[in-house]
């Protein structure tokens, strides 16, 4: 099932996407939810109806519903409210590749657990513009991922029965400053302002029965489900990056396990992959000076394009948009 969050009439409202056409949740059955938080929070109750309905359409029924067509609505993200996001460090490609590129050796806690930060859930957003203030682009970055979303109340999650408080996945831009990263990291702490002001979303929710044909078996030594999904970045119209989503050393059920450890994990809850090998410029960058010195490093500008695709998971389209204002957190160090 793909789920889908739009604005309609300046609200949000949540609908199926089947066969470009977005149906409505509440016009589909009383009981089915208009926003994708109400349809988390009852997502055992509401699946199966939603299930059905879907099946409903496929079987050529709802003929005479009225619909909206994909391409011509306002797409937001699609779980438009997190209750809290968190990015994983999964791909083992991205982290050994950024190692090397700073000549230092592969960290082995790596290989020991999974980990993760918090990142800024007011700050998520779906397709669309990406405002930036004058500091971000100071070395202003993407990240290519894949997100899941919690669909149900849990606490010390076993990985071995995470995947079921998975309610389905998407893609991620993890939008990143590194100047600013790379300065308050210094000491220890963060990353906090070079990843606060955009974490993009989208463009749908699709549910994991929709993926079980593309399920294969994860990581040896590692549990939990692992999906191959081809995973592309092009900046304005160029490919710079591809992965596959099966390319995840630490599953999101190991890291669902690690984030439930003593703590309540809430339907909404948001947690990316971490970046895919080559999914970034800063490695990139990294790799092309490496190997060689005269490599020009490109960054993200004013008027990119970002455009994310991932099998099955749709595709995801940000333009950069530099802000009015020319105020800077930079120029106000103490020096």
């Amino acid at each position: 099932m793909k789920l889908v969050s739009y604005l309609k009439n300046e609200h949000e409202q949540l609908a199926l996407l089947v066969n470009g056409k977005l149906y409505d949740t509440d016009s589909l059955h009383p009981d089915l939810p208009i926003s994708m938080a109400m349809f988390l929070n009852y997502w055992e109750d509401v699946f199966p109806i939603a299930q059905m309905a879907e099946k409903h359409i496929k079987e050529g029924g709802f003929e005479n519903k009225r619909t909206t067509p994909f391409e011509e609505a306002t797409i937001i993200a699609p779980v438009p409210n997190p209750t809290s996001c968190r990015d994983g460090y999964a791909f083992r490609q991205h982290v050994a590749a950024a190692r090397r590129n700073r000549k230092v050796d592969m960290i082995a806690e790596f290989d020991q657990y999974p980990i993760f930060y918090f990142t800024n859930h007011n700050s998520i957003q779906g397709p669309g513009d990406i405002v930036c203030m004058p500091d971000h682009f100071e070395k202003l970055d993407f990240e290519l991922e894949a997100a899941i979303v919690i669909c149900k109340h849990g606490k010390n999650i076993k990985a071995a029965e995470a995947d079921s408080y998975i309610g389905g996945l998407m893609i991620m831009n993890d939008m990143s400053a590194r100047r600013l990263q790379m300065e308050e990291m210094l000491l220890n702490l963060g990353p906090a302002k070079g990843k606060d002001f955009s974490t993009v979303i989208g463009p749908m929710l699709v549910t994991l029965d929709e993926l079980e044909n593309f399920e294969v078996p994860c990581k040896d030594g590692h549990t939990g489900k692992s999906w191959n999904l081809n995973m592309t970045c092009t900046v304005n119209g160029v490919q710079v990056s591809k992965g596959n989503l099966a390319d995840m050393d630490w599953t999101f059920a190991e890291i669902i396990e690690r984030c439930s450890y003593g703590v309540n994990m809430y339907a909404g809850d948001v947690i990316g992959s971490g970046t895919v090998g080559t999914g970034c410029f800063l490695e990139l960058n990294g790799t092309g000076k490496l190997n060689d010195p005269n490599y020009q490093e490109q960054w993200l500008q004013p008027g990119d394009v970002v455009t994310m695709q991932i099998d099955e998971l749709g595709t995801l389209t940000n333009t950069i948009v530099a802000d009015e204002s020319d105020f800077s957190i930079l120029a106000l160090k103490k020096l």
